[in-house]
């Protein structure tokens, strides 16, 4: 075997647990459907209670929006290659209106595994109906989601809302600069 095989096969040995963890649905064991709802619904109440008291101006910007995907538990991780993976709410008018899955592939310097909480923010209608019109939908194919660029405050600007989708990360350490969205796929799910 050489090097290039052996590295491949660790990496894939390495990344397929996470693969498996990202795939299940957020509550864990159950297969009913209400539960994965109610967990689904229970974990994005908590993340948004959590960006709202950590991140300045949030709860305006969230509140003027016409929707917000909540991703409250996304998994990523892996050794060169590398996938994340969760499941989350859409909110619209502060009710849950669908569930959907996000699935990412990485290459690169990747060691390691993190847990992190994901809001795609819709800022105008036709942003959201363009989300929802269909199963799926591919950033960086079927519209352009902004990262949210934050300094040493952490503050949403009104500048921030002005793009019609904006996506921000939040880590333990707070919202996470330097991301990207491209290629990211989110799928509706059938709950």
């Amino acid at each position: 075997m050489n090097k290039r095989q052996f590295l491949v096969i660790g990496a894939a040995a390495t990344a397929a647990p996470l693969l498996i963890a990202g795939c299940t649905t957020t509550g864990g064991a159950t297969g009913d459907p209400a539960e994965q709802r109610r967990s689904i619904d229970a974990a994005s109440d908590a993340a948004l209670s959590r960006l709202y008291q950590e991140v300045t101006g949030s709860k305006d910007l969230i509140g003027r929006a016409q929707g917000v995907l909540v991703l409250p538990n996304v998994v990523s991780g892996g050794f060169i290659f590398g996938a994340a993976g969760g499941n989350g709410a859409l909110r619209v008018a502060g009710k849950t209106a669908s569930y959907w899955r996000m699935a990412e592939g990485q290459v690169g310097l990747l060691a390691g595994a993190q847990s992190q909480a994901m809001f795609i923010v819709f800022m105008t209608p036709q942003a959201l109906a363009g989300f929802t019109q269909g199963s799926g939908w591919t950033a960086g194919v079927d519209g352009t989601i902004t990262v949210v660029n934050v300094g040493a405050t952490a503050n949403l600007t009104t500048q921030t809302a002005q793009q019609p989708i904006v996506g921000f990360v939040l880590t333990n350490a707070g919202l996470m600069a330097g991301i990207s969205f491209q290629g990211t796929r989110f799928t509706r799910l059938p709950l």
